[in-house]
């Protein structure tokens, strides 16, 4: 699946070797960079099975990057067997503003529809609850920390 954002931007679903290794380079400057997230917790095992989306710009440079889990990988972190769960989305500054976020959301919401999931989960840093309010998601449950950070869960039903 690929998208355009503002005919400058793609986001396709990450396959290659290459793809995945600039998802984990964004990753990386997102969270372990600027957020100083442990290196040892940002990857997981989750990312084997994961669906993972990239941004690029027209010369391939990556701007963004999200993941989704399917099936029994994300019934752990969703508790049902229709609900996806969205996870380690993350823009570079650069991009930032240019609405590579919102096309990487609807990237993997398309994903987690094509294989016929009802909803999707997500853990959004508390300052960007705005962002995902947004784009239809509705906070739940009490505030938790995830690597010191504070976050909220949230649920959007597909259409």
């Amino acid at each position: 699946m690929t998208s355009p954002v503002e005919g400058t931007v793609e986001v396709r679903v990450a396959v290659s070797e290459e793809d995945l290794k600039s998802c984990f380079a964004v990753r990386s400057e997102v969270f372990v960079v600027e957020q100083s997230v442990p290196e040892s917790i940002e990857y997981d095992a989750y990312d084997a099975d994961a669906v993972h989306v990239l941004a690029v710009d027209a010369d391939g440079a990556p701007l963004g990057t999200g993941r989704l889990l399917h099936g029994p990988v994300a019934l752990g972190k969703t508790g049902d067997p229709t609900v996806g769960s969205l996870g380690r989305l993350a823009v570079a500054k650069s991009a930032r503003g240019l609405g590579v976020g919102v096309a990487l959301v609807r990237a993997i919401e398309a994903e987690a529809a094509r294989r016929g999931l009802a909803a999707v989960d997500l853990g959004a840093q508390t300052h960007a609850l705005g962002f995902y309010e947004r784009l239809g998601y509705v906070a739940y449950g009490p505030e938790f920390q995830d690597a010191g950070i504070p976050h909220r869960a949230m649920r959007r039903p597909l259409p």
